[in-house]
């Protein structure tokens, strides 16, 4: 694009350093560090990929600088599950009824209203940390623990367990209107993590509820003030229709908008969004009309002795790419959230179910000892 790039990182040895024109030892999610990169780089447009909570330092950037951007309160709102669901109820956006914990004390004095099963998570973070289903009182105790174990701030939210069809929708807002990209179906580990261990788009519901999920991923960016920035939101369609779970400020991770929008629309969201970034008005115009899939992959508990297969993987007819997470040496265990993942397949089809068999046939083929 002929973009002059800064990165700040508080790893030096960052895989995207080389390939930047300047490198700030800052790292992302230290506000008053961010806001100095930017003082001294003077950029045209401040963006992130697809992390959460670098979008509070982000957004106290672009404030600075005057750039386009969140607000820092749309930013607070879109990592803080506590302030989310807040503006969610504020708004009338469908979603769950919720308990937020901010101590032991509040887990106590609420518990004696909780309906079975539910969800713990905590309020600041992503990527399934912390995330556990609560099937009866008995668990409370180490479930709450559990979650505020990943809790920057030690806070909690207790929500309804929403059972259904899971979806994300792929969104940017520009200029006060969302435009929705792809709508993403989900596979999860289930309970009692909810790990996600696939993706693969175009969404395969009916009509009629994909009219419904659109509408309500679009109220609900605006409800928390979302503009002039990518969104990630994620749905269950529940029996009551379809419901909010969270949603980011910033676009989907795990291959969803790097790989599966440009597989299945054409539209190059990462372009999309740096344009977005610099007051640049994207084309969400789709030029493609394909099917898209990503598959990941668990492994044994222990040290990772070999890992093969990635090149037979490669060789699976319409898989495009095999990325490894994790490498020899490594300790693997039981996929608790998504940095317990060792391996992903990609394909691109005509059709989802041949771009998801093609996921599968590469991933039976990744041997891990």
């Amino acid at each position: 694009m002929g973009l002059n790039v800064a990165v700040a990182d508080y790893n030096p040895n960052a895989v995207g350093i080389p390939c930047a024109d300047k490198y700030y030892n800052a790292s992302t999610i230290d506000i008053p560090a961010i806001c100095a990169v930017a003082r001294d780089y003077q950029p045209d447009g401040i963006m992130t990929l697809a992390t959460d909570m670098p979008m509070r330092s982000i957004a106290a950037a672009t404030t600075l600088l005057g750039l386009p951007g969140i607000s820092e309160e749309t930013a607070l709102k879109s990592t803080d599950k506590y302030e989310m669901i807040k503006a969610f109820k504020a708004n009338n956006i469908e979603s769950p009824w919720y308990y937020y914990l901010k101590d032991q004390a509040d887990l106590s004095s609420c518990c004696s209203a909780f309906t079975y099963p539910c969800v713990m998570k905590p309020t600041d973070n992503a990527g399934s940390r912390g995330v556990v289903l609560v099937t009866d009182a008995s668990e409370l105790t180490d479930a709450y623990q559990y979650s505020r174990s990943q809790s920057r701030a030690g806070h909690v939210i207790v929500e309804e367990y929403m059972q259904g069809k899971e979806v994300s929708v792929e969104i940017i807002v520009y200029q006060g209107v969302p435009h929705v990209l792809a709508v993403t179906d989900k596979l999860t580990t289930g309970a009692p993590y909810f790990v996600e261990m696939g993706h693969s788009q175009p969404s395969q519901l009916a009509e009629t509820d994909l009219a419904r999920i659109r509408d309500l991923a679009s109220r609900a960016v605006l409800a928390v003030g979302i503009d002039n920035c990518p969104a990630h939101v994620e749905i269950i369609l529940t029996a009551d229709g379809p419901k909010m779970v969270e949603l980011g400020a910033r676009m989907g991770g795990d291959c969803i908008t790097t790989h599966l929008v440009p597989y299945s629309t054409g539209i190059d969201m990462v372009k999309a969004a740096i344009e977005i970034s610099l007051g640049i008005e994207p084309d969400f115009t789709p030029t493609l009309h394909k099917a898209g899939a990503v598959r990941f992959l668990g492994s044994d508990i222990g040290v990772i002795r070999s890992i093969e297969g990635k090149e037979k993987a490669l060789q699976v007819p319409n898989v495009k790419s095999v990325q490894m997470f994790k490498q020899e040496g490594d300790v693997a265990q039981c996929v608790h959230n998504s940095l317990d993942r060792v391996a992903c397949v990609l394909a691109q089809a005509d059709a989802v179910p041949v771009a998801v068999e093609a996921c599968q046939k590469g991933l039976d083929l990744i041997e891990i000892k």
